[in-house]
């Protein structure tokens, strides 16, 4: 019997969408504009005859009836992507691709992977370095590594190491003009910022960290903004201010002294956030999987 389906690409459109709660994040990944994912959405509502998103200010959020579609459609299209790549594609091959962040990757992830390639030496690893979520089937991913609150449905992810912040700077500027000796100090500095941090309460800002040390003369929002950790740090290496770093991300630039912490190191909390191995359920029975899962837990817990 013939399906009587809408468009396939206003489906995939409302899918991204839905799935980034953006038009523009959605229209980057179809690369297309998200004016056409917008007129993609409105044919789809036509078509249903009811309303998907309730557009707000600066928010987009989906109606219950949007809710109740999305996971649908995305194990629909997560089916028809697995379909197409078993046409060509081998998923036993010793070939593993591993989704990550840039930062974590370049900072973290890269400087060990010598000693995966020794343990498994049967498995070739392809890094799909993006800060974009992964779709596993569509993309070919066997696992990726995240960074957030573990809010991943439908996805196994366990936390590989809590997140603990503070303060780095350049050499410099512990002896320049207006020496960085105290917190209060940070008054005649330059604050830089990863900008998507800014507005999230939840993730690690200077905003959260000037209020626990109880720093209430300094603007936290003041400072240029990057989209991307990496950027900052390079920032504070090259002198032009004071970074809230991701200790995980600066433990080479603090071994070579391309970096220093210019407080003494307090008892410092963990967020909310944690760096996170995601993959879906039967992809932890594949071999390749299994051996990156076990290898990447040591290492983490080898800090």
């Amino acid at each position: 019997m013939a399906r009587r389906l809408p468009p396939l690409n206003s489906l995939r459109a409302f899918e991204a969408a839905a799935r980034h709660l953006s038009f523009t994040k959605a229209a980057d990944e179809l690369h297309v504009t998200p004016a056409a994912i917008s007129h993609q959405i409105k044919a789809l509502e036509d078509y249903c005859g009811a309303p998907l998103f309730r557009r707000m200010t600066r928010a987009l959020a989906l109606t219950e009836n949007g809710k109740a579609a999305l996971p649908l459609l995305r194990e629909g299209f997560d089916q028809l992507a697995e379909g197409a790549k078993r046409l060509g594609h081998d998923p036993d091959s010793g070939l593993l691709t591993v989704s990550v962040a840039p930062t974590f990757c370049a900072k973290w992830l890269v400087p060990r992977l010598d000693r995966f390639r020794t343990a498994h030496p049967a498995f070739d690893i392809r890094i799909d370095a993006s800060d974009a979520l992964a779709s596993f089937t569509a993309d070919g991913v066997d696992v990726a590594l995240r960074y957030g609150q573990g809010d991943y449905p439908g996805l196994v992810s366990e936390c590989l190491m809590g997140e603990v912040v503070f303060p780095v700077c350049s050499p410099a500027l512990l002896d320049g003009p207006q020496p960085l000796r105290t917190p209060a100090d940070l008054a005649h500095h330059t604050l830089l910022h990863v900008y998507w941090k800014m507005a999230d309460d939840k993730a690690p800002s200077w905003r959260m960290w000037l209020k626990a040390a109880g720093i209430t003369d300094v603007d936290p929002e003041r400072g240029p903004r990057f989209n991307v950790d990496s950027l900052v740090v390079q920032a504070a290496i090259a002198g032009h201010g004071v970074a809230l770093a991701n200790g995980a991300l600066v433990g080479d630039d603090l071994d070579s002294g391309r970096l220093v912490r210019p407080f003494p190191p307090a008892k410092e909390e963990p967020t909310a956030f944690c760096y996170y191995l995601v993959y879906p359920e039967d992809h932890g029975r594949n071999p390749k999987v299994r051996a990156f899962r076990d290898w990447v837990m040591a290492e983490a817990s080898r800090g």
